[in-house]
Protein backbone atom coordinates (compact mmCIF):
# COMPACT_ATOMS: atom_id res chain seq x y z
CA UNK A 1 0.00 0.00 0.00
CA UNK A 2 2.55 2.73 0.94
CA UNK A 3 4.51 1.58 -2.29
CA UNK A 4 1.48 2.50 -4.54
CA UNK A 5 1.09 5.73 -2.56
CA UNK A 6 4.40 6.49 -3.04
CA UNK A 7 3.74 5.62 -7.19
CA UNK A 8 0.28 8.23 -7.13
CA UNK A 9 2.68 10.61 -5.57
CA UNK A 10 5.67 10.42 -8.11
CA UNK A 11 5.60 12.95 -10.53
CA UNK A 12 6.86 11.19 -13.24
CA UNK A 13 4.75 8.28 -13.12
CA UNK A 14 1.68 10.61 -13.23
CA UNK A 15 2.95 12.07 -16.58
CA UNK A 16 3.16 8.77 -18.16
CA UNK A 17 -0.16 7.71 -17.06
CA UNK A 18 -2.14 10.46 -18.21
CA UNK A 19 0.06 10.30 -21.51
CA UNK A 20 -1.17 6.31 -21.66
CA UNK A 21 -5.12 7.47 -21.72
CA UNK A 22 -4.65 10.03 -23.85
CA UNK A 23 -3.82 7.15 -26.75
CA UNK A 24 -6.50 4.83 -25.44
CA UNK A 25 -8.48 7.28 -26.41
CA UNK A 26 -7.33 9.05 -29.39
CA UNK A 27 -7.37 5.01 -30.83
CA UNK A 28 -10.82 4.31 -30.05
CA UNK A 29 -12.63 7.77 -31.51
CA UNK A 30 -10.30 7.38 -34.76
CA UNK A 31 -11.39 3.14 -35.07
CA UNK A 32 -15.51 4.79 -34.93
CA UNK A 33 -14.80 7.54 -37.69
CA UNK A 34 -13.24 4.65 -39.64
CA UNK A 35 -16.26 2.33 -39.23
CA UNK A 36 -18.83 5.33 -39.62
CA UNK A 37 -17.03 5.83 -43.23
CA UNK A 38 -17.67 2.39 -44.15
CA UNK A 39 -21.34 2.89 -44.14
CA UNK A 40 -21.93 1.54 -40.77
CA UNK A 41 -22.89 3.46 -37.86
CA UNK A 42 -21.74 2.28 -34.27
CA UNK A 43 -22.38 3.20 -30.53
CA UNK A 44 -21.93 1.53 -28.04
CA UNK A 45 -23.92 1.50 -24.54
CA UNK A 46 -22.55 -1.01 -22.29
CA UNK A 47 -22.20 -4.08 -23.88
CA UNK A 48 -24.45 -3.51 -26.60
CA UNK A 49 -23.79 -2.37 -29.87
CA UNK A 50 -26.10 -0.29 -32.34
CA UNK A 51 -24.82 -0.11 -36.07
CA UNK A 52 -26.64 1.13 -39.18
CA UNK A 53 -26.54 -0.28 -42.75
CA UNK A 54 -27.72 2.07 -45.37
CA UNK A 55 -28.50 1.04 -49.35
CA UNK A 56 -29.79 -2.43 -48.42
CA UNK A 57 -31.70 -3.83 -51.38
CA UNK A 58 -35.16 -5.10 -51.31
CA UNK A 59 -36.32 -8.60 -52.64
CA UNK A 60 -40.03 -8.90 -53.92
CA UNK A 61 -42.07 -12.00 -53.76
CA UNK A 62 -44.34 -12.65 -56.47
CA UNK A 63 -46.14 -13.98 -59.52
CA UNK A 64 -43.09 -12.43 -61.46
CA UNK A 65 -44.70 -14.33 -64.94
CA UNK A 66 -48.73 -12.75 -64.50
CA UNK A 67 -48.10 -9.54 -62.42
CA UNK A 68 -46.77 -6.03 -62.13
CA UNK A 69 -45.70 -4.90 -58.82
CA UNK A 70 -45.14 -0.83 -58.24
CA UNK A 71 -44.14 1.21 -54.79
CA UNK A 72 -41.61 -0.93 -53.39
CA UNK A 73 -38.25 0.68 -52.64
CA UNK A 74 -35.20 -0.49 -54.33
CA UNK A 75 -33.01 0.08 -50.70
CA UNK A 76 -33.80 0.68 -47.23
CA UNK A 77 -31.64 1.44 -44.44
CA UNK A 78 -31.25 -1.51 -41.48
CA UNK A 79 -30.17 -0.38 -37.45
CA UNK A 80 -29.34 -3.57 -35.75
CA UNK A 81 -28.69 -3.66 -32.26
CA UNK A 82 -27.69 -5.73 -29.71
CA UNK A 83 -24.25 -7.71 -28.76
CA UNK A 84 -21.30 -6.62 -30.36
CA UNK A 85 -20.15 -10.09 -30.98
CA UNK A 86 -22.83 -10.31 -33.36
CA UNK A 87 -24.10 -6.87 -34.79
CA UNK A 88 -20.61 -6.48 -36.08
CA UNK A 89 -20.22 -9.25 -38.29
CA UNK A 90 -23.81 -8.85 -39.19
CA UNK A 91 -23.20 -5.92 -40.34
CA UNK A 92 -20.18 -6.30 -42.17
CA UNK A 93 -20.99 -9.50 -44.41
CA UNK A 94 -24.37 -7.96 -44.92
CA UNK A 95 -25.57 -11.54 -45.86
CA UNK A 96 -29.16 -11.09 -44.64
CA UNK A 97 -32.27 -9.86 -46.54
CA UNK A 98 -34.81 -7.47 -46.40
CA UNK A 99 -38.35 -8.25 -48.75
CA UNK A 100 -41.29 -7.81 -49.55
CA UNK A 101 -43.89 -11.10 -49.55
CA UNK A 102 -47.11 -10.49 -51.89
CA UNK A 103 -47.16 -13.81 -52.77
CA UNK A 104 -50.56 -14.13 -51.48
CA UNK A 105 -51.88 -10.90 -52.26
CA UNK A 106 -54.52 -10.30 -54.82
CA UNK A 107 -54.93 -7.56 -57.75
CA UNK A 108 -54.94 -4.08 -55.69
CA UNK A 109 -53.40 -1.88 -53.39
CA UNK A 110 -51.44 -2.70 -50.08
CA UNK A 111 -49.76 -1.47 -47.35
CA UNK A 112 -47.15 -3.66 -46.68
CA UNK A 113 -44.40 -4.22 -43.71
CA UNK A 114 -40.70 -5.08 -45.06
CA UNK A 115 -39.45 -8.24 -43.14
CA UNK A 116 -35.89 -9.62 -42.73
CA UNK A 117 -34.90 -12.60 -42.82
CA UNK A 118 -30.79 -14.38 -42.16
CA UNK A 119 -30.13 -12.13 -38.59
CA UNK A 120 -29.98 -13.66 -35.32
CA UNK A 121 -32.89 -13.37 -32.80
CA UNK A 122 -30.32 -11.72 -30.06
CA UNK A 123 -30.00 -8.38 -32.59
CA UNK A 124 -33.43 -5.58 -32.43
CA UNK A 125 -34.05 -5.01 -36.39
CA UNK A 126 -35.36 -1.80 -37.09
CA UNK A 127 -35.89 -0.92 -40.91
CA UNK A 128 -36.45 2.62 -42.72
CA UNK A 129 -38.68 2.58 -43.59
CA UNK A 130 -40.89 -0.11 -42.28
CA UNK A 131 -43.97 -0.20 -44.37
CA UNK A 132 -44.43 0.83 -47.87
CA UNK A 133 -47.67 1.16 -50.36
CA UNK A 134 -47.40 -1.33 -53.44
CA UNK A 135 -49.93 -1.74 -56.32
CA UNK A 136 -50.40 -5.41 -57.97
CA UNK A 137 -51.50 -5.37 -61.08
CA UNK A 138 -52.55 -7.83 -64.08
CA UNK A 139 -49.50 -8.22 -66.58
CA UNK A 140 -49.80 -7.87 -70.32
CA UNK A 141 -48.05 -8.32 -73.28
CA UNK A 142 -48.58 -6.52 -76.62
CA UNK A 143 -46.85 -5.60 -80.40
CA UNK A 144 -46.85 -2.02 -81.37
CA UNK A 145 -45.10 -0.91 -84.50
CA UNK A 146 -42.26 1.92 -84.16
CA UNK A 147 -42.81 5.05 -85.19
CA UNK A 148 -40.20 7.81 -86.20
CA UNK A 149 -39.29 11.21 -84.57
CA UNK A 150 -36.93 13.08 -86.66
CA UNK A 151 -34.53 15.68 -84.13
CA UNK A 152 -33.22 18.53 -86.05
CA UNK A 153 -34.87 18.03 -89.45
CA UNK A 154 -35.06 21.90 -89.61
CA UNK A 155 -30.91 21.82 -89.98
CA UNK A 156 -31.00 19.65 -93.15
CA UNK A 157 -28.72 21.03 -95.77
CA UNK A 158 -30.50 23.25 -98.18
CA UNK A 159 -32.61 21.27 -100.73
CA UNK A 160 -32.28 17.65 -99.08
CA UNK A 161 -34.99 16.17 -97.98
CA UNK A 162 -36.46 13.22 -95.97
CA UNK A 163 -37.80 9.97 -97.19
CA UNK A 164 -39.49 7.08 -95.32
CA UNK A 165 -37.39 5.49 -92.70
CA UNK A 166 -36.60 1.78 -92.39
CA UNK A 167 -36.90 0.51 -88.63
CA UNK A 168 -36.10 -3.09 -88.44
CA UNK A 169 -37.18 -4.56 -86.00
CA UNK A 170 -40.65 -2.66 -87.36
CA UNK A 171 -42.70 -4.44 -84.58
CA UNK A 172 -41.62 -4.56 -80.76
CA UNK A 173 -43.41 -6.23 -77.60
CA UNK A 174 -43.93 -4.16 -74.61
CA UNK A 175 -44.85 -5.88 -71.47
CA UNK A 176 -46.40 -4.37 -68.42
CA UNK A 177 -49.24 -3.51 -65.63
CA UNK A 178 -52.53 -3.51 -67.91
CA UNK A 179 -53.74 -0.16 -67.17
CA UNK A 180 -50.35 1.29 -68.29
CA UNK A 181 -50.16 -0.92 -71.46
CA UNK A 182 -53.48 -0.06 -72.32
CA UNK A 183 -52.55 4.17 -72.11
CA UNK A 184 -50.20 3.62 -74.30
CA UNK A 185 -50.25 6.09 -77.61
CA UNK A 186 -47.19 6.15 -79.09
CA UNK A 187 -44.04 3.80 -79.89
CA UNK A 188 -40.63 6.11 -81.29
CA UNK A 189 -37.57 5.84 -82.14
CA UNK A 190 -35.67 9.20 -82.59
CA UNK A 191 -33.04 9.72 -85.10
CA UNK A 192 -30.71 13.29 -85.28
CA UNK A 193 -30.48 14.51 -88.86
CA UNK A 194 -28.81 17.36 -88.38
CA UNK A 195 -26.17 18.20 -91.38
CA UNK A 196 -27.09 15.15 -92.96
CA UNK A 197 -26.34 14.67 -96.48
CA UNK A 198 -26.92 11.04 -97.23
CA UNK A 199 -28.56 8.17 -95.84
CA UNK A 200 -28.46 8.00 -91.69
CA UNK A 201 -28.27 4.88 -90.12
CA UNK A 202 -28.47 4.79 -86.13
CA UNK A 203 -29.63 2.26 -83.67
CA UNK A 204 -31.94 3.99 -81.66
CA UNK A 205 -33.77 3.32 -78.20
CA UNK A 206 -37.38 2.60 -78.19
CA UNK A 207 -39.70 4.56 -76.05
CA UNK A 208 -43.61 4.47 -75.31
CA UNK A 209 -45.61 7.38 -74.53
CA UNK A 210 -48.99 8.57 -73.45
CA UNK A 211 -51.31 10.90 -75.29
CA UNK A 212 -50.31 13.27 -73.33
CA UNK A 213 -46.50 12.95 -74.67
CA UNK A 214 -45.72 11.50 -70.64
CA UNK A 215 -42.97 8.51 -70.89
CA UNK A 216 -44.33 5.41 -69.53
CA UNK A 217 -42.62 2.70 -67.18
CA UNK A 218 -43.25 -0.15 -68.84
CA UNK A 219 -40.40 -2.95 -70.82
CA UNK A 220 -39.82 -3.11 -74.13
CA UNK A 221 -38.49 -6.07 -76.55
CA UNK A 222 -36.29 -5.02 -78.01
CA UNK A 223 -35.66 -1.75 -76.51
CA UNK A 224 -32.83 -0.87 -79.37
CA UNK A 225 -33.80 -0.94 -82.66
CA UNK A 226 -32.20 -0.12 -86.05
CA UNK A 227 -33.40 3.12 -88.38
CA UNK A 228 -32.45 3.83 -91.97
CA UNK A 229 -33.21 7.35 -93.11
CA UNK A 230 -32.94 7.77 -96.52
CA UNK A 231 -32.04 11.27 -97.38
CA UNK A 232 -33.14 12.66 -101.05
CA UNK A 233 -30.24 15.47 -102.39
CA UNK A 234 -31.76 17.75 -104.89
CA UNK A 235 -32.40 16.18 -108.46
CA UNK A 236 -32.97 17.22 -111.54
CA UNK A 237 -33.67 15.39 -115.05
CA UNK A 238 -31.02 15.78 -118.14
CA UNK A 239 -30.56 14.30 -121.93
CA UNK A 240 -27.70 12.39 -122.46
CA UNK A 241 -25.05 13.95 -125.28
CA UNK A 242 -24.55 10.56 -127.60
CA UNK A 243 -20.59 10.68 -129.04
CA UNK A 244 -19.68 9.26 -132.39
CA UNK A 245 -16.36 8.07 -133.46
CA UNK A 246 -14.77 6.21 -136.46
CA UNK A 247 -16.98 5.41 -139.39
CA UNK A 248 -19.48 2.92 -140.50
CA UNK A 249 -18.59 0.14 -143.19
CA UNK A 250 -19.14 1.26 -146.68
CA UNK A 251 -22.69 0.71 -147.73
CA UNK A 252 -24.05 0.73 -144.55
CA UNK A 253 -25.99 4.09 -142.55
CA UNK A 254 -27.68 5.23 -139.82
CA UNK A 255 -31.07 5.23 -139.24
CA UNK A 256 -31.28 6.38 -135.64
CA UNK A 257 -28.39 6.24 -132.54
CA UNK A 258 -31.26 5.81 -129.52
CA UNK A 259 -30.67 5.97 -125.79
CA UNK A 260 -32.58 4.17 -123.59
CA UNK A 261 -33.47 5.80 -121.34
CA UNK A 262 -33.24 9.38 -123.10
CA UNK A 263 -32.45 11.26 -119.67
CA UNK A 264 -31.37 10.58 -116.36
CA UNK A 265 -31.45 11.79 -113.02
CA UNK A 266 -28.74 13.40 -111.39
CA UNK A 267 -28.32 14.12 -107.62
CA UNK A 268 -25.91 16.44 -105.83
CA UNK A 269 -25.84 19.83 -104.18
CA UNK A 270 -27.93 22.28 -105.84
CA UNK A 271 -25.25 25.28 -106.75
CA UNK A 272 -23.50 21.82 -108.79
CA UNK A 273 -26.35 20.15 -110.52
CA UNK A 274 -28.17 23.85 -111.78
CA UNK A 275 -26.12 24.20 -114.50
CA UNK A 276 -25.76 21.32 -115.59
CA UNK A 277 -28.08 20.96 -119.26
CA UNK A 278 -26.80 17.66 -120.46
CA UNK A 279 -24.84 15.13 -119.73
CA UNK A 280 -21.82 14.57 -122.50
CA UNK A 281 -19.31 11.49 -122.55
CA UNK A 282 -20.95 8.87 -123.81
CA UNK A 283 -19.13 7.67 -127.25
CA UNK A 284 -19.89 5.48 -129.91
CA UNK A 285 -16.81 3.89 -132.38
CA UNK A 286 -18.92 3.61 -135.56
CA UNK A 287 -16.11 0.74 -136.98
CA UNK A 288 -17.17 -1.60 -134.28
CA UNK A 289 -20.81 -1.64 -135.61
CA UNK A 290 -21.83 -4.22 -138.79
CA UNK A 291 -25.48 -4.51 -138.15
CA UNK A 292 -28.50 -3.53 -135.54
CA UNK A 293 -26.69 -3.31 -131.96
CA UNK A 294 -27.77 -2.36 -128.65
CA UNK A 295 -25.04 -1.31 -126.46
CA UNK A 296 -25.27 -1.24 -122.25
CA UNK A 297 -22.45 1.83 -121.56
CA UNK A 298 -22.09 3.31 -117.79
CA UNK A 299 -23.29 6.90 -117.43
CA UNK A 300 -20.30 9.60 -116.96
CA UNK A 301 -20.69 11.78 -113.53
CA UNK A 302 -20.17 15.16 -113.59
CA UNK A 303 -17.88 16.59 -111.38
CA UNK A 304 -19.30 17.74 -108.08
CA UNK A 305 -22.84 15.13 -108.95
CA UNK A 306 -23.23 12.57 -105.90
CA UNK A 307 -24.98 10.12 -108.45
CA UNK A 308 -27.10 9.55 -111.42
CA UNK A 309 -29.98 6.94 -112.05
CA UNK A 310 -29.95 5.06 -113.82
CA UNK A 311 -26.35 4.29 -113.54
CA UNK A 312 -26.36 2.61 -117.01
CA UNK A 313 -28.33 3.10 -119.87
CA UNK A 314 -29.00 0.98 -123.50
CA UNK A 315 -27.90 2.76 -126.88
CA UNK A 316 -30.09 1.07 -129.31
CA UNK A 317 -28.21 1.59 -133.03
CA UNK A 318 -29.98 0.65 -136.22
CA UNK A 319 -28.67 0.65 -139.22
CA UNK A 320 -29.67 -0.14 -143.17
CA UNK A 321 -28.18 -0.56 -146.34
CA UNK A 322 -27.02 3.03 -147.74
CA UNK A 323 -28.87 4.41 -150.55
CA UNK A 324 -28.48 7.94 -152.44
CA UNK A 325 -31.11 10.90 -153.20
CA UNK A 326 -30.54 13.61 -154.91
CA UNK A 327 -31.75 17.50 -154.46
CA UNK A 328 -31.43 19.78 -157.00
CA UNK A 329 -30.58 23.30 -157.57
CA UNK A 330 -31.06 24.10 -153.89
CA UNK A 331 -29.80 27.93 -153.29
CA UNK A 332 -26.06 29.16 -151.62
CA UNK A 333 -26.74 31.31 -149.10
CA UNK A 334 -24.47 33.77 -147.76
CA UNK A 335 -24.29 34.84 -143.92
CA UNK A 336 -21.81 37.36 -142.56
CA UNK A 337 -22.17 40.13 -145.00
CA UNK A 338 -22.93 43.56 -143.76
CA UNK A 339 -26.15 45.26 -145.11
CA UNK A 340 -23.52 47.75 -146.54
CA UNK A 341 -22.10 45.08 -149.84
CA UNK A 342 -23.67 43.59 -152.40
CA UNK A 343 -22.66 40.06 -153.42
CA UNK A 344 -22.60 38.13 -157.02
CA UNK A 345 -21.97 34.68 -157.79
CA UNK A 346 -19.35 33.96 -160.10
CA UNK A 347 -19.43 30.04 -160.12
CA UNK A 348 -21.75 28.86 -160.36
CA UNK A 349 -23.59 31.62 -161.43
CA UNK A 350 -27.29 31.28 -160.97
CA UNK A 351 -25.77 30.68 -156.93
CA UNK A 352 -27.47 27.03 -157.13
CA UNK A 353 -25.81 23.70 -156.44
CA UNK A 354 -27.02 20.16 -156.40
CA UNK A 355 -26.33 17.77 -153.59
CA UNK A 356 -26.33 14.56 -153.36
CA UNK A 357 -27.40 12.79 -150.14
CA UNK A 358 -26.49 8.93 -148.27
CA UNK A 359 -28.21 7.34 -145.93
CA UNK A 360 -30.67 4.63 -144.94
CA UNK A 361 -33.89 4.24 -146.99
CA UNK A 362 -36.29 5.47 -144.02
CA UNK A 363 -33.73 8.07 -143.45
CA UNK A 364 -33.85 9.88 -147.30
CA UNK A 365 -37.23 9.03 -147.36
CA UNK A 366 -38.55 11.60 -144.78
CA UNK A 367 -36.02 14.56 -146.11
CA UNK A 368 -37.23 17.23 -148.31
CA UNK A 369 -34.97 20.01 -149.79
CA UNK A 370 -35.81 22.06 -147.17
CA UNK A 371 -34.59 19.94 -144.66
CA UNK A 372 -30.61 20.91 -146.41
CA UNK A 373 -29.38 24.04 -146.12
CA UNK A 374 -26.25 25.53 -148.32
CA UNK A 375 -23.86 28.53 -147.01
CA UNK A 376 -20.70 30.62 -147.65
CA UNK A 377 -19.66 32.23 -144.78
CA UNK A 378 -18.29 35.62 -145.71
CA UNK A 379 -17.71 37.64 -142.61
CA UNK A 380 -14.23 37.87 -142.67
CA UNK A 381 -14.02 38.46 -146.66
CA UNK A 382 -13.55 42.63 -148.05
CA UNK A 383 -14.19 44.03 -151.36
CA UNK A 384 -13.26 41.55 -154.72
CA UNK A 385 -13.16 38.22 -155.93
CA UNK A 386 -13.40 35.31 -153.53
CA UNK A 387 -13.24 31.30 -153.50
CA UNK A 388 -15.28 30.17 -150.34
CA UNK A 389 -15.86 27.09 -149.12
CA UNK A 390 -19.40 25.77 -149.97
CA UNK A 391 -20.73 23.68 -146.28
CA UNK A 392 -23.84 21.94 -145.94
CA UNK A 393 -26.16 21.44 -142.90
CA UNK A 394 -28.79 18.98 -142.79
CA UNK A 395 -30.61 16.10 -140.68
CA UNK A 396 -28.65 13.52 -138.33
CA UNK A 397 -27.46 10.44 -139.89
CA UNK A 398 -26.63 11.27 -143.24
CA UNK A 399 -24.24 12.05 -145.45
CA UNK A 400 -23.62 14.51 -148.50
CA UNK A 401 -21.57 15.35 -151.91
CA UNK A 402 -21.59 18.55 -153.99
CA UNK A 403 -20.27 18.52 -157.48
CA UNK A 404 -17.73 21.27 -156.47
CA UNK A 405 -16.82 22.41 -152.94
CA UNK A 406 -16.54 25.99 -154.03
CA UNK A 407 -17.87 28.57 -155.23
CA UNK A 408 -16.51 32.10 -156.36
CA UNK A 409 -18.53 34.85 -155.12
CA UNK A 410 -17.50 38.70 -155.85
CA UNK A 411 -18.02 41.69 -153.00
CA UNK A 412 -19.01 44.79 -153.95
CA UNK A 413 -19.94 47.68 -151.88
CA UNK A 414 -23.30 49.30 -151.94
CA UNK A 415 -23.46 52.39 -153.60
Amino acid sequence: MDKLDNLMNNHWFMKIFALLLAIMLYMSVNIEGKESKSGITRNSIGQTDVETVTNVPVVTYYDEQNLVVSGVPKTVNVTLEGPASIVKPTALQRDFEIYVDLANLELGTYTVPLKYKNISDKLKVTIEPSTTKVTIQEKVSRDFSVDVDFIHKNKLVDGYSVEEPIVKPSVVTITGAKDVVERIALVKARVDLDGAVDTVKQESRVRAYDREGKLLDVNINPSVVEVTVPIKSPSKSVPLKINRTGTLKAGLSIVKIEAVPSEVTIFGPKDKIDPIEFIDGITINLDDITSDTTLEVPVPLPEGVKSVDPAKVKIHIEVQQEETKTFSSLPIHIIGLGDKYNVQFLNPKDGNMDVQVYGAPSVLNSIRADDLQLYVNASELGVGEHDVEVEVNGPQNITWKLPDNKAKIRISQRS
